[in-house]
């Protein structure tokens, strides 16, 4: 069995000197599959739910390199990396959508902590209970998929002291999110909070990972990590999924990982250790000094990590996706994307040559892995 796997990928747009512009009003026109966000300078792509590593990294690919032309027809625009507003703007919100009560809100509530760019990786789980405990498992180990993941040390040309500025500044929403015991407890939860109004509509629901699903709460088919910042390499992208899913099917054989069994902490301890794990690692990401949530040793992110890759290279490797898996390891000796920006940037590298550099380097990869791997597609 491997899970169905889907992405939502938030971008930035601009020029090649790294200015985000805001051009989703007409890229949403212009170009099938693409969504506004409540700020015009990102706009959403989703690809649809797969089985197969080698369709999702074209499934990936092929709408960023669609979105590339359709900006070179309105002007020298590209995409820009990072999951912040790294060069400016963070003073200001651009409403794409003047009209919408629900971005007026986003807008009047949150300002520019919103418009960040990131990724959420959805996987398929449809027993509810299965997802509830993957959901639990999930939200204590979240912080290690921000440490791989993380490109936003900058905002607004400066280094902010964090190796992801945009889980620093989101606001994860509402207050006080439990480790949901059943399906029964989420229902139960999340219509307490809409009833409260600390909830505006039921996707106001802004925490490191959720259930998810057409008919939420009710109706809900798979798991939502939402913590990752913007990964731009497929390659890398598809190696912390493939992380996530062979944890998954880890726990899925083994029921007894859910930490509400596992743990020698409480469930409101439990969600204070992860709370202090996510500012450790979006101070530090693959550097950060964690609590287990097992039995509370202390322990680097990165260490972790490659405990982790070494416990679930097995059950990749049985369902046939551990050469997916294995890029995780240039992610844990190189560094993630804010590390090896921060790296140029310590040697004297300002911030728009680190970012302008990466906007070439982005781009050549993709040309790169299109040619390689999925040109038979794109007719």
């Amino acid at each position: 069995m491997v899970l169905l796997k889907g992405f939502e990928i938030e971008m930035y747009t601009g020029t090649p000197q790294g200015e985000i512009v805001g051009l989703s009003d007409k890229i949403v026109a212009g170009l099938h599959g693409f969504v506004r966000e409540p700020d015009s300078r990102n706009v959403e792509y989703t690809t649809q739910p797969l089985n197969n590593y080698e369709n999702l990294l074209c499934a990936l690919l092929l709408p960023r390199r669609k979105l590339r032309r359709y900006l070179e027809s309105l002007g020298n625009y590209t995409l820009i990396p990072g999951s912040t507003l790294s060069l400016g703007g963070s003073d200001r919100f651009f409403r794409s959508d003047p009209n919408n009560p629900y971005h007026e809100y986003i807008e009047n509530t949150y300002g520019t902590k919103v418009v960040t760019a990131s990724v959420h990786i959805n996987i398929g789980i449809s027993d509810p209970e299965v997802l509830m405990r993957a959901c639990r498992l999930i939200r204590v180990e979240a912080p290690l998929f921000l440490a791989l993941s993380a490109s936003s040390p900058f905002l607004d040309s400066q280094a902010t002291g964090y190796h992801s500025t945009r889980w620093a500044v989101f606001p994860q929403t509402p207050d006080g999110v439990p480790l949901f015991t059943s399906h029964a407890h989420h229902i139960q939860w999340v219509e307490a909070q809409m009833a409260a109004g600390t909830m505006q509509n039921v996707r106001h629901l802004w925490t490191s990972v959720r259930p998810n699903g057409d008919g939420r709460p009710y109706d809900l088919n798979r798991l939502e990590l939402r913590i990752c910042d913007l990964v731009t390499d497929p390659i890398a992208l598809l190696a912390i999924t493939a992380l996530l899913e062979a944890r998954l099917l880890q726990l899925m054989a083994n029921p007894n990982l859910d930490p509400l069994i596992q743990s020698s902490f409480s469930p409101e301890e439990l969600i204070a250790v992860t709370a202090s794990n996510e500012a450790a690692v979006a101070t530090a990401s693959l550097d950060a000094q964690l609590q287990h949530w097992e039995d509370g040793r202390f322990i680097s992110a990165r260490d972790w990590i490659t405990e982790l890759y070494q416990e679930v290279w097995a059950i990749a490797k049985q369902h046939g996706f551990n050469c997916f898996l294995s890029p995780l390891q240039k992610i844990i000796l190189a560094g993630n994307e804010a590390q090896q920006w921060l790296q140029l940037y310590s040697v004297g590298f300002d911030s728009q040559r680190v970012l302008t550099q990466a906007i070439v380097a982005t781009e050549e990869r993709e040309v790169e892995l299109e040619n390689k791997l999925c040109s038979p597609l794109v007719a």
